[in-house]
């Protein structure tokens, strides 16, 4: 799962939605540092009741990374993306597709919540607006094993940015596909790539709900 997905049923709780995003701003500020379910249950009482709505939102993203990763809908298509992308690369060793085949599908379900509710992103920015990113870097550094020094200045960026709403387009969906490609060291795709982007976004709009039910439903 992505920041929307993750954090759409929770916009009503800033701390909480931003705990939710955090484990993935992570991955791009300070990819050492990881979050564990354990560390947060041990830790979780010496928190102030501000800090654990952080924590609580962490744990909530860890479980239902857990279980998202789980579903048969999630491997299916993770599977069927990836082999779209491999029809378009020959060589088999090249370790994109089915890399592409599991952040796509998780970008793209980011695309199709907004894209069935226009209003829900401009919600989700303007929550995470109230949510200060030295308090919440604070709150992970009480938690992790290895310190964060980015996070904050990243949820600045993050908030200014806006670029989920970048996947609804397939041009500047692409371009954030390149930047990710990039940041693993991985080769980058060309245009003709789109085509395959516009596929697998169709086949979110057929699958996404389940998607979305088999989380909430566990």
């Amino acid at each position: 799962m992505n920041y929307l997905a993750h954090g759409y049923r929770f916009l009503d709780d800033p701390l909480f939605l931003a705990g939710t995003a955090v484990p993935d701003w992570l991955s791009v500020s300070d990819r050492q540092t990881r979050m564990r379910t354990r560390r947060i249950r041990e830790r979780r009482n010496e928190l102030k009741p501000t800090q654990q709505r952080i924590a609580d939102g962490i744990a909530q993203h860890l479980s239902d990374d857990d279980v998202f990763h789980r579903l048969p809908e999630f491997a299916m298509l993770e599977a069927e993306i990836a082999s779209r992308f491999r029809a378009h690369m020959p060589d088999r060793f090249d370790h994109r597709p089915g890399f592409l085949g599991h952040i796509l599908t998780e970008m793209l379900l980011d695309a199709f919540i907004t894209e069935n509710d226009p209003a829900v992103l401009r919600r989700y920015y303007a929550a995470l607006l109230d949510v200060d990113g030295v308090f919440v870097e604070g709150t992970v550094n009480q938690l992790a094993a290895r310190m964060a020094s980015r996070l904050a200045e990243f949820i600045d960026r993050f908030v200014a940015i806006e670029f989920l709403y970048d996947y609804l387009d397939n041009a500047k969906l692409l371009s954030r596909l390149n930047q990710v490609l990039r940041r693993v060291t991985l080769p980058p795709l060309d245009d003709s790539f789109e085509s395959v982007l516009g596929d697998a976004r169709q086949l979110l709009r057929v699958h996404g709900d389940s998607l979305l039910q088999g989380v909430v439903s566990a």
